[in-house]
């Protein structure tokens, strides 16, 4: 076995990287959290949008005043 081997190979699969390879695994998972974060956002301004295109009678079956609908509707999407 060569020294090498020792290292890359590890019973907990577990592998060290070349900082290179490192970093771009990082930038990725920020990437990625980024979109997810952003992609949160818009479901929830979808939502609150949809909330102001309700009529009166859908907003009474689920129990939301027309204020209330407002209220929730023009709030900012990270709230």
């Amino acid at each position: 076995m060569k020294t090498i081997d020792t290292i890359i190979s590890d019973p907990d699969g577990f592998r060290f990287l070349p900082p290179r390879a490192a970093f771009v695994r990082r930038v990725r998972i920020v990437l990625r959290s980024v979109a997810a974060w952003i992609g949160r956002l818009l479901e929830r301004r979808r939502s609150r949008m949809a909330l102001l295109e309700m009529t009166d009678d859908q907003l009474k079956d689920i129990g939301i005043s027309r204020a209330d609908a407002y209220r929730e509707g023009i709030r900012p999407p990270w709230e």
